[in-house]
C-alpha cells in the first residue's frame, strides 16, 4: 500500500523564480544549449538536489542526474525529467516544468520518508532545444542513450560558428563519450522514462482540461535549405510569357501543398504542414522579378503515412511547376525523424493516477518533438504528461497556471511511486 504522498510544489515554484531571475534576457528567457544560460540552470538544479540529499552527478555529456535511492539499487530505475535549455527569448516553463515536476515528486517522497523499491532519478537533459542553436535533434538525450553519431558532434552552433564538440568541451564535458559508444541510460538499466511538459498548443486550455496523456510524438520530414531558381529581370519591361519568376513558382507550390493538407485533413489525417520560411533573397528589389526564392518545409504527424502523402505531393508538383514556369527547384537534403509511440502501460498508469486523484485529463498526440522520443528509439518504455498552458510556447508570454502544474505533479508522483515498487 502506497503512503499518501504529496509533491513539494512549493520547492518547484521557488526554483521557477530562481531560473527566471538567472536567465531572463530583458525580454524573455534565454538558456542556450551548451552555453551560459543552460549552465546557470543546471547549477541551480544541482544545488537544489544536493540540499535535498539526493545522489547528484553529471554524465560525461552534461546531463544532470538527481537520484533518490531505492531499496534495491540493482533494479532498473525509473527516470523523470526533461530539459533546461530554451530557445532565444523563450518562456520559463518549456522543459524546465518537467525537471521541476520530477524534483517536486522525489522531494515529496523524501519528505514523507518513502523509500521506493528501485531508484527514482530526476534527469535534466542537455540541449533539447538544440534545433534552435545547432542543426541536430536531441543531442543531450541521444548522447546519453548511445544514439548520437560522432559526426554530429561537428555541427556548428548558429550564433557562434563553433562545433557542438567545442561547446561540450567548453562546458567541461567529454564528447569522446559519444565516439566511444558510451551510454548513461539503456533498456538494461532503465524501467521507464516519464516527461512532463507544457502543452505547446491551445487544445487543453480551450477544452478546460488540466492535463493530457500523450499517445505519441510525431515523426517528420523536413526541407531545411530548399530554393527556387528563376531569372532576375525588370518588373516593368518583362511580359508574363518571358518571366521565370521564382517567387510566384514558390507561392504556387505552397498554395497547392496547403490544398493537399486540407484534403488530407478532411479525410481524418492528423498532421501539420508548415512553410517555416517562404521568402525572396536580398537581391530582390522593388523593380525586380525575383530570380531566387528560398523556403523551409516541416511536415509532422504521428502517422508516417500522412507525412509521406504530403511529401509525395511536393515531389510530384516540383517538375510540373518547373516545366510551366521555367524555373528550377533545388530541394537540398531532406531530414526527419520517425514517430515515437508512447508506451501503453505507462499511458494506462498515468490515466489510473489522474482518475484516482480527480485530475481532468484526455489522451492526445504531441505536436512537437521531445526527448521522450529518443528514449523510445533506445527501446525504453516512455510516457509524457502535458500540462494546460496559456499563450503557446517558445515565446516570452508562455504561461502555466500553478494549480494545473500542482495537479500534474501529483499525477507524476503517483505514477512514479507505483512504477518504482
Amino acid at each position: 500500500m502506497l503512503p499518501n504522498l504529496t509533491p513539494d510544489t512549493d520547492l518547484a515554484e521557488r526554483l521557477f523564480a530562481s531560473l527566471r531571475e538567472a536567465t531572463h534576457d530583458g525580454i524573455g528567457i534565454t538558456r542556450e544549449s551548451y552555453g551560459v544560460g543552460e549552465r546557470k540552470a543546471h547549477a541551480i538544479l544541482r544545488e537544489a538536489g544536493e540540499a535535498l540529499g539526493l545522489d547528484c552527478a553529471a554524465d560525461p555529456v552534461g546531463n544532470l542526474l538527481l537520484t533518490l535511492p531505492g531499496a534495491n539499487r540493482a533494479a532498473k530505475r525509473v527516470v523523470l525529467g526533461s530539459h533546461l535549455d530554451s530557445v532565444a527569448q523563450g518562456g520559463n516553463y518549456d522543459g524546465a516544468a518537467g525537471v521541476l515536476a520530477g524534483l517536486a515528486a522525489v522531494a515529496g517522497m523524501k519528505r514523507a520518508g518513502f523509500v521506493p523499491g528501485r531508484d527514482v532519478t530526476v534527469v535534466a537533459l542537455r540541449a533539447e532545444e538544440a534545433g534552435s542553436w545547432f542543426p541536430v535533434s536531441y543531442p543531450g538525450s541521444r548522447a546519453a542513450l548511445g544514439l548520437l553519431k560522432p559526426e554530429e558532434l561537428q555541427v556548428k552552433r548558429q550564433d557562434t560558428g563553433r562545433t557542438l564538440a567545442d561547446h561540450m568541451h567548453e562546458e567541461g564535458f567529454d564528447p569522446g563519450f559519444v565516439a566511444a559508444g558510451g551510454r548513461t541510460f539503456s533498456a538494461d538499466d532503465t524501467a521507464a522514462f516519464l516527461e512532463l511538459h507544457i502543452e505547446q498548443g491551445p487544445v487543453l486550455d480551450a477544452e478546460g482540461i488540466a492535463i493530457g496523456i500523450v499517445t505519441g510524438i510525431p515523426g517528420s520530414r523536413r526541407l531545411r535549405g530548399a530554393r527556387v531558381l528563376g531569372e532576375f529581370n525588370h518588373s516593368g519591361a518583362t511580359p508574363r510569357k518571358y518571366r521565370r519568376d521564382a517567387a510566384i513558382a514558390l507561392a504556387e507550390l505552397a498554395h497547392r501543398v496547403d490544398e493537399r493538407w486540407a484534403a488530407l485533413d478532411a479525410q481524418g489525417h492528423a498532421l501539420v504542414c508548415t512553410f517555416c520560411v517562404l521568402a525572396t533573397t536580398p537581391e530582390a528589389g522593388f523593380t525586380k522579378i525575383a530570380g531566387e526564392a528560398r523556403f523551409q518545409l516541416d511536415v509532422r504527424s504521428v502517422n508516417q503515412h500522412s507525412v509521406d502523402a504530403v511529401m509525395e505531393t511536393v515531389y510530384d508538383l516540383v517538375p510540373e511547376i518547373e516545366a510551366r514556369r521555367g524555373v528550377r527547384f533545388e530541394l537540398g537534403p531532406e531530414t526527419g525523424s520517425r514517430a515515437a509511440p508512447m508506451d501503453g502501460a505507462v499511458q494506462a498508469g498515468l490515466a489510473r493516477a489522474a482518475t484516482r486523484l480527480g485530475v481532468s485529463h484526455r489522451a492526445m498526440a504531441s505536436g512537437g518533438g521531445h526527448d521522450a522520443a529518443a528514449f523510445v528509439m533506445a527501446g525504453i518504455p516512455a510516457g509524457m504528461v502535458f500540462v494546460r498552458n496559456q499563450n503557446g510556447s517558445h515565446n516570452p508570454k508562455e504561461d502555466m497556471r500553478m494549480e494545473d502544474f500542482r495537479a500534474a505533479c501529483a499525477v507524476v508522483q503517483a505514477w512514479a511511486a507505483e512504477a518504482a515498487q
